[in-house]
This record gives structure tokens, C-alpha cells and sequence, in this order.
């Protein structure tokens, strides 16, 4: 049987960074001949409800900067992405909740130190852990419409 990683706010778990629900029925229904493994860093490391951060580029490279109090946030979730994949080796694919600066596969945004938008295609910095180990990743959004056209 397929292991699948997702963001567990996927499947409905109050775990976004402003408590609202995103449960996604249909994907639910896709996965249904998976084991799905939830995962969401952001929660794990900073509770919810909690500021949001942005991905911002610096001289020192992509950096989790809060919203609230600019400091990086960063750190701890990519521990956190580091010690999820040590724990569960034997994952076949990686879906992430599209946009966000953990999760999402080609979908996060990117800023510079003025909020000035560069760019919208990132990885977030969980999703970016799974493409080094070589784990096929996806954005749910993406992965829902490939299945509905083929």
C-alpha cells in the first residue's frame, strides 16, 4: 500500500496558522487506498492559531520570517521536516498544501526584505526537505486535477 505524507490540514485537522478548517474531501476520496501520513511542522513547532510567516529571500538565503515580529522562524520547522522523514523513511510521495511557506511543493511564495513579491513557484521549506531526499512531491491542488483528467 502507498505511504502518502499530507498536510494535515488536508484532512481537517485545525492546524493552520489561523485555525481554519481546509479539510479536502475530494483529495480524502483519491487517497482512499493510501496509508496517509499528516504532518504539519508549523503546528508542531508553534502551536495554533500563531502568526503567519512569509518566505524571504536574504543575503543569507530563503528564510521563514514571521509576520508579527520579523524574526526567522525557519529553524525549527526544518528540524522538525528533518527528524518527520528520519521517522518515516519508506514515504512514496509528498503532498503539501499549496502556498504555504512549509508546505507547499512549486506553489509558496517568495519575497524580498520589502515584501516586494519575487517570485511564486517555491518550495516551502518542508517540501523543499523532501525533494533533497528525492521524495516525489506535489501540491494537493495539482495532484487532485491530475487524477480528475486521468
Amino acid at each position: 500500500m502507498k505511504k502518502i505524507a499530507i498536510s494535515a490540514c488536508l484532512l481537517g485537522n485545525n492546524c493552520r496558522y489561523n485555525a481554519e478548517i481546509k479539510k479536502d474531501e475530494s483529495l480524502i476520496t483519491l487517497l482512499k487506498d493510501a496509508v496517509l501520513i499528516p504532518f504539519c511542522p508549523e503546528d508542531f513547532c508553534y502551536g495554533t492559531p500563531r502568526p503567519s510567516m512569509d518566505l524571504v529571500q536574504t543575503k543569507q538565503g530563503v528564510k521563514a520570517i514571521s509576520n508579527l515580529t520579523g524574526a526567522d522562524l525557519g529553524g525549527p520547522v526544518t528540524a522538525y521536516a528533518k527528524s518527520f522523514f528520519q521517522m518515516h523513511p519508506d514515504i512514496d510521495l509528498f503532498i503539501g498544501k499549496d502556498r504555504s511557506p512549509s508546505c507547499g511543493v512549486c506553489s509558496a511564495k517568495l519575497y524580498d526584505s520589502e515584501k516586494n513579491m519575487l517570485g511564486e513557484k517555491e518550495a516551502g521549506l518542508m517540501a523543499k526537505e523532501a525533494k533533497i531526499r528525492k521524495i516525489p512531491a506535489i501540491d494537493a491542488e495539482d495532484f487532485t486535477a491530475q487524477q480528475e483528467e486521468g
